[in-house]
């Protein structure tokens, strides 16, 4: 029997600690709860929260809040060299890691501590240290949010991008993702070491022929000594994108800044690191109230206590201009702003 809440408080239920009230709220924990609450049809507007990771509330929300709850993780399909299985959209990402290193099942140890829930994975194609979801995904299925209507979406079909999905083009706000397929190894399990500081990490662990835990306790290692906890310090992770831009913008950019760390994609494109162009620009530590640009991984913005929503979009707006003014660059939101 779900229970709506009305004029709640979902301060816990985002990352960045911020203190915004919902019209109604309510959480579901399986498919017939969900399908039982969209039928209610409390107020128009529709809002799915997860994990609330990858989001900043600049206000209340006058919308039915809608908490994914929904937990569980099945073996779908096993051969001898690797597994599928199914996991419901409101299991914690890394959790879900934990329990695949646990299991010996490779892919997505590059993708520890990541925040959110599996839910929301899809829709921004998350990755980190040179793997992405799309690596490992082999669908999803979905509750169509105009007719309650059940749908699976296979990997060609979500149409992956950089931080990108079809859930954020011609399907956005029409589907909620309740469950995700994933496609893991078993054994021969492809290592991917060379991205960041991961084998810098592993050597000075001492690991010369790695396992995938070792991959991933080194990433923890790394994201730990950069990024902030949420518990301790209001934050939803990479604020910005780093910025991809054209062979002729890449040109000027490298005359100017010739020691400037970037990734030459295969389309002919550049990816420069968001990160290191906010430092450079000088506002890694900045802050102005509790809003703040984090002062070890410059890509962050933190809640230092009492930061309201519009703090940090303010903020948020004020690094843009400054990289732009700066670097010719322009930066782009990761999370998603309400």
């Amino acid at each position: 029997m779900i229970e709506i809440q009305e004029n709640s408080s979902i301060k816990d239920f985002n990352t960045f600690g911020i203190d915004v009230k919902a019209r109604y709220f309510v959480e579901v924990q399986d498919l017939e709860e969900l399908k039982s609450a969209l039928q209610k049809g409390v107020h128009p507007n529709l809002f799915l929260l997860g994990g609330g990771s990858n989001m900043l509330l600049t206000q209340d929300v006058d919308a039915f809040v809608l908490h994914l709850n929904m937990k569980g993780i099945e073996l779908i399909e096993e051969t001898d060299s690797h597994v599928t299985i199914e996991v419901m959209g409101g299991e914690n990402w890394h959790q879900l890691v934990l329990h695949c290193l646990e299991q010996d099942w490779g892919g997505i140890e590059n993708l520890s501590l990541i925040p959110g829930n599996v839910g929301t994975a899809p829709i921004q194609n998350i990755g980190a240290y040179g793997v992405e979801l799309e690596d490992v995904f082999v669908g999803c299925k979905t509750l169509s949010r105009i007719d309650l209507q059940e749908h699976y979406f296979d990997k060609a079909a979500c149409e992956f991008g950089y931080r990108d999905s079809i859930f954020k083009g011609t399907e956005k706000d029409k589907h909620i993702i309740y469950a995700v397929r994933l496609r893991l190894s078993k054994k021969n399990h492809k290592l991917h070491t060379s991205y960041g500081a991961i084998q810098d990490r592993l050597q000075a662990m001492g690991v010369t022929q790695p396992s995938i835990q070792d991959v991933s306790e080194a990433v923890i290692a790394i994201r730990q000594s950069k990024l902030p906890d949420p518990a301790v310090l209001g934050n939803s992770g990479s604020f910005f994108k780093n910025p991809v831009v054209d062979a002729t913008t890449f040109a000027v950019f490298h005359q100017d800044h010739p020691t400037a760390p970037y990734y030459e994609l295969e389309d002919g494109q550049y990816k420069v690191p968001a990160g290191w162009l906010i430092d450079q620009a000088g506002l890694k530590g900045y802050r102005k109230g509790d809003a703040g640009v984090h002062d070890r991984q410059a890509l962050v913005l933190v809640n230092h206590g009492n930061a309201t929503g519009q703090d940090i979009l303010a903020l948020s707006k004020y690094v843009q201009q400054t990289v732009l003014d700066r670097f010719g660059i322009q930066l782009q939101a990761e999370v998603n702003i309400f």
